[in-house]
């Protein structure tokens, strides 16, 4: 009977850690959020840049880019989202770099609470960001002219993929956030790696325009497959040829990202 009911209090004792780390992760994502709310240019100006492609690349470059089969702002919108969650996950980056900087991290060490809550409510946090800025993207990409050639189900599953992506993609960054000395390093360490995937995929040209070896490249890497994954779902198009691989892309990121990042997380202590 003993034997019996110790399984039954291990099983009791992992489902009360993993409620109080779901509850340790809203806290800091309700705290991050907050953070937000005070600094509001920060959310403000992080919304300008997104605008600002939009408009450059549809005024500037659209009149010499031809993608066959729609028009140039219903090629460029879906880049423009995978680029705007992409840089957006920077912030996790620099919110890490300050936090350890100002000593919060040490703070958070000091409290009863999971390690992994701090990195996933920064996580958490960017993700709900990531929602009013692919909203925002997508309002501005209407009044030049965008639309959606599929349907709302497309819309939906575009949706659901662009934040699961971001999402994934801020574990990583949350690694560098934890490496970098300081919150100005982490973005520089950041973007160097952010340019050659983004510029080198189907965001904003066609790759058929490109060397066959960077074509290859540009095709296969996790970017260029989520830009022509949300395209598909939004314009139409062989959509599972795209939608498969950059799930697996996602959960591929997520999987070998997130333990190091709470590894990481754990040596810095």
């Amino acid at each position: 009977m003993t034997a019996s009911v110790l399984p039954g209090r291990a099983v009791a004792l992992k489902r009360s850690r993993l409620r109080a780390s779901i509850g340790d992760s809203i806290v800091v994502t309700e705290r991050n959020l907050i953070g937000y709310l005070r600094i509001p240019e920060q959310l403000f100006f992080s919304s300008v840049q997104p605008i600002m492609f939009v408009l450059l690349f549809r005024y500037v470059f659209g009149g010499a880019i031809s993608p066959p089969g729609m028009s140039y702002v219903d090629y460029l919108i879906p880049g423009i989202l995978v680029q705007t969650v992409l840089f957006g996950s920077v912030s996790t980056s620099v919110g890490l770099a300050e936090d350890l900087q100002k000593g919060l991290v040490d703070r958070f060490r000091s409290l009863p609470m999971a390690r992994s809550a701090v990195l996933a409510g920064r996580t958490s946090a960017d993700s709900i960001r990531n929602v009013f800025v692919i909203l925002l993207v997508i309002g501005v990409g209407y009044l030049v002219g965008f639309r959606v050639g599929t349907n709302f189900a497309g819309f939906l599953a575009a949706f659901a993929l662009l934040l699961f992506f971001a999402y994934a993609v801020s574990w990583g960054f949350s690694c560098i956030g934890l490496s970098a000395p300081n919150s100005e390093t982490a973005q520089l360490m950041a973007f160097p790696i952010l340019f050659p995937l983004t510029f080198a995929s189907s965001a904003f040209v066609p790759t058929e325009t490109m060397p066959s070896w960077l074509r290859w490249f540009a095709d296969h890497q996790p970017v260029g497959v989520v830009v022509n994954a949300t395209r598909a779902l939004l314009e139409g198009g062989p959509t599972a040829r795209w939608v498969i691989p950059a799930v697996i892309w996602s959960l591929a990121l997520l999987f070998v990202f997130a333990p190091l990042a709470v590894w990481r997380y754990r040596k810095t202590a």
